[in-house]
């Protein structure tokens, strides 16, 4: 091992270095700040290492990736979870997979609030009509006494329900298993899919992406929706039919959509999402803070330290 050669992705901010003992690893490190463009690239660029440790999803390995890393012994991924991971390709293969924790839900409610405001008060245009020299620009809508619907009620739309209440907001929820006892215990309402689109003022999106989710917002349930209504994902983009949904707002079928996830990210420079007025767009940051950030990197640092010493912790299999 005194020759590992460890490479961090995806280090968007250049903070790596910052929250994690490096090198107590005693290890040759190199740290990649940019999305590779192609499996090839992801290839060519990391032939060369035993070690990646990768951040959430942002750099997929499917096994025609694994299979053509031969010198790949560990492949760390920050989270609990990675789906962009083809586990058994890769424990196959004789590559250890490895997580870290995640230290709380709070980061990516606490962002489908700081959304949800910004798009109800119009707070982006407004911020920038004045610092171009002008003042009011538009009137926005209050959240008292409107419906919140929540596509998913787990630990994350729970949490986005508590806020809701506070606010004065009726909470309603559904998704495939939950019951009306289950939506009771966080004062909310559960109803059918159709009720929850027909109604909601607010539709906030918090469900695991699976093929049995994948899609499960799309044209049907947009047409169905109110035309003032907004529509919130920060959850997984593809969630949400995004050809749909880039219809359904360029139509005006719904007032509006904000969005901190997408099908491709990063977002291309020249998508729809990034130019509509009506739509509310940030780089999927929701578990981006620095309590994340700094279990994400001193995990993964514990793990490549475990794994050198022949005893892995936290195997993902």
């Amino acid at each position: 091992m005194n020759d590992l050669r460890i490479a961090v992705l995806d280090d968007y901010q250049h903070v790596a270095r910052k929250y994690a003992d490096w090198d107590s690893l005693k290890a040759r490190i190199e740290v990649f700040h940019g999305a590779f463009p192609d499996t090839d690239t992801v290839v060519s660029q990391l032939a060369d290492f035993d070690v990646v440790v990768a951040m959430r999803e942002r750099t997929p390995f499917p096994a025609e990736v694994l299979h053509r890393l031969t010198r790949l012994k560990l492949l760390v991924t920050t989270g609990p979870v990675n789906a962009s991971i083809d586990i058994p390709a890769a424990t196959a293969q004789g590559v250890v997979v490895c997580r870290t924790g995640y230290p709380d839900a709070a980061a990516t409610s606490e962002l489908t609030w700081a959304l949800i405001l910004a798009a109800v008060r119009n707070l982006p245009a407004e911020t920038r009509n004045v610092r171009e020299g002008g003042w009011q620009l538009g009137v926005g809508t209050m959240l008292a006494g409107k419906t919140l619907g929540l596509l998913g009620l787990g630990r994350l739309g729970s949490r986005v329900a508590k806020v809701g209440q506070a606010f004065g907001m009726e909470t309603i929820a559904w998704s495939q298993n939950l019951t009306a006892e289950k939506a009771a215990e966080h004062g909310v309402t559960a109803v059918t899919k159709s009720d929850l689109f027909t109604r909601s003022d607010v539709l906030s999106v918090h469900m695991v992406l699976s093929e049995r989710s994948r899609g499960i917002v799309g044209a049907a349930e947009l047409d169905s929706m109110k035309p003032t209504a907004l529509l919130v994902n920060t959850s997984r983009g593809p969630l949400v039919d995004e050809d749909a949904l880039v219809r359904a707002l360029r139509q005006r079928k719904i007032g509006g959509a904000a969005l901190d996830v997408f099908d491709t990210e990063p977002l291309p420079r020249d998508h729809v999402l990034r130019s509509l007025d009506n739509v509310l767009v940030t780089p999927h940051i929701g578990y981006v803070t620095e309590g994340n950030y700094q279990v994400f990197y001193q995990h993964a640092v514990e793990n490549i330290a475990a794994f050198i010493a022949g005893e892995p912790i936290r195997v993902l299999k």
